[in-house]
């Protein structure tokens, strides 16, 4: 296994060498070394955010408070990407060895049905805009939790960031700007009013970089969260604005389910990858069990041998996807409602079984590909056999040996797109994240095909996130994640494999041209950066291969574990920041 050691210079010198190859976009993005420091790290996609976790930590707080800021700058300065009115996944490593999976993700309402969407007369688009699409949220809850258990200084400081990011307003990046224009012309604003006031004025300067948003009903309600904890959301004056206003419109929300709510504390999922122990999240997340399941395919084959970037490289780890997003479909969802396979699925004797259908020797083929080389294999369903899937991301590394990885959601841009009027909270639309119907694609083209995702009161939808820690001889040495959907696990997957595989530094591995496969559709997505050699490549491999615009957002830090330093890499692909001291 490829291990190199760096040091800033090295970073330098291979991010320079880098640039060659990709695209002059991205050859611009990746000149950069990665951040370093020697005590701590904070990564995120937005520099606001970023710079409020530094603050807890130049307070003396830990990488848990660093963390929890960071998060809640988040939802006041990526509204389309988060906000208190959704959910998030938090696996944290603390100082002592201990790893936490903190799940709290939205539920299903008590009134939700199985039916729901396909049953009646219910609009088209209802699991996705409006207020059938909101599931109760989970953030406060989930952070207050975690700091509660594992954070350091006053959560009033902790919240502090954000009620001023709120109050006082924050640039728009050029990333966001694009969103907003981009989400302005599709004729949202136009059916939510009041998400149209606040977030898409009419003013000549707004929907572009360096807009100022301001966001005080939204500094009001983070006050509340900051005097009270979860009840400053979850009861009250908030909680009760939140109900009237989706039970106005026609929603399920209620103040009890508000109240019912909970984070759950579940064991992460464990694998090993080249000597490394990967931690990454369980289910409800689909990412933690096909991010060990491709990672174990891989593990069977030289994938350093195929050079980083090459169609031959692309077509392996595309191949590992496909079977892991395969058992996806089959056997993932909540396990408080239905009995996932975890153990088989991560394990490495299914994963040599799986490695064993990858280009297979010309005896084991057809006829009409015996004379062919690398042919893409064809996944019909699930290896296993029956037994009875708008976000961002941070990671934060401190002094101590905590370790952060965050990834928080409300699903789509702008969730819902209901604002509850006089508190600023984006409601999520995660209720598209359950299955209408089995084998019926949710926005994302992902499928469930056996009813384990199906909706069911109390029930969280399955997702994709996957926040993932690597440790080397049993210390913290890569902290990574990334939003995008589906492109969450193949993201993360390659950040990893960039930097064990390939030996890139941290900023390179989150640089670097990205590729996607999820079984169904049977395509891979590449992006404009991937040259067209690597494509013909995969195309005289079986593959449709589709060109698409550059997505996700992954924030990572490594560790050297020689020299002590932290590494930063925050994603060129949005207006994010990689600060460490």
């Amino acid at each position: 296994m490829q291990h190199i050691r760096r040091s800033h210079l090295l970073s330098v010198v291979f991010a320079f060498v880098l640039c060659a190859f990709l695209s002059p976009r991205f050859a611009r993005a990746a000149a950069s070394a990665p951040a370093f420091a020697s005590n701590a790290m904070v990564t995120t996609s937005q520099v606001d955010a970023t710079q409020a976790g530094l603050a807890m930590l130049h307070a003396g707080g830990n990488a848990v408070d660093a963390a929890v800021a960071a998060g809640l700058a988040l939802c006041v300065t990526q509204p389309n990407s988060t906000g208190i009115g959704g959910g998030a996944f938090l696996l944290i490593r603390s100082a002592d060895g201990e790893v936490v999976a903190l799940d709290a993700r939205e539920t299903a309402p008590a009134a939700a049905t199985r039916d729901m969407y396909v049953a009646g007369d219910v609009a088209k688009d209802a699991s996705l805009f409006g207020p059938l699409a909101v599931a109760t949220p989970g953030l406060i809850a989930g952070f207050a939790e975690a700091h509660r258990v594992l954070g350091k200084l006053p959560w009033r400081d902790v919240v502090a960031p954000s009620i001023a990011l709120a109050e006082q307003g924050y640039e728009v990046g050029p990333y966001q700007a694009r969103v907003h224009q981009y989400m302005g012309g599709r004729g949202l604003p136009g059916r939510f009013a009041e998400t149209a006031r606040i977030f898409f004025p009419r003013a000549p300067d707004a929907l572009r970089a360096g807009w100022k948003l301001r966001q005080p009903e939204l500094a009001r309600t983070l006050r509340a969260v900051a005097e009270e904890g979860r009840d400053g959301f979850y009861r009250g004056v908030v909680a009760d604005a939140i109900v009237s206003t989706v039970q106005l419109k026609g929603g399920l929300l209620t103040a009890e389910d508000l109240i019912q709510y909970r984070p759950k504390r579940r064991p992460p999922v464990r694998g090993t990858y080249r000597g490394y122990e990967i931690l990454s999240f369980p289910p409800p997340s689909s990412g933690g069990v096909a991010l060990v399941e491709a990672l174990n395919i891989l593990e069977g084959f030289d994938l350093a041998a195929r050079p980083a970037g090459s169609s031959a490289s692309l077509h392996l780890i595309s191949e590992a996807l496909k079977f892991a997003f395969a058992d996806r479909a089959a056997f993932l969802g909540d396990p408080d409602f239905v009995d996932v396979p975890v153990a088989g699925l991560t394990s490495k004797q299914y994963a040599r079984g799986l490695a064993a259908r990858i280009n297979p020797p010309w005896w084991k083929r057809a006829p009409w590909r015996w004379f062919r080389g690398e042919v893409a294999a064809r996944v019909a369903g699930p290896g296993e056999p029956p037994r009875g899937t708008g976000t961002t991301h941070l990671s934060v590394t401190d002094a101590h040996g905590n370790a952060v990885s965050i990834t928080l959601s409300v699903n789509t841009p702008f969730g819902s797109w209901v604002t509850v009027p006089g508190t600023g909270v984006v409601l999520n639309n995660h209720m598209d994240d359950f299955a209408k119907a089995i084998n019926t694609p949710n926005e994302y083209g992902l499928l469930d095909t056996r009813g384990a995702n199906a909706i069911a009161p109390g029930k969280r939808p399955l997702s994709s996130m996957s926040p993932t820690l690597v440790l080397k001889d049993g210390k913290p040495f890569m902290v990574t994640g990334s939003p995008g959907g589906p492109r969450i696990i193949s993201t993360t997957l390659q950040t990893i494999v960039n930097v064990v595989d390939y030996g890139m530094d941290v900023q390179a591995a989150v640089a670097a041209p990205r590729f996607h496969h999820q079984w169904s559709p049977n395509r891979i997505l590449i992006e404009e950066a991937v040259p067209e050699d690597v494509e013909r490549g995969l195309t005289e491999r079986g593959h449709e291969v589709v060109r698409q615009r550059d997505w996700s957002a992954a924030n990572a830090i490594v560790i050297d574990p020689e020299t002590g330093l932290h590494y930063g890499g925050s994603d060129p692909r949005r207006d994010g920041l990689a600060e460490g001291y």
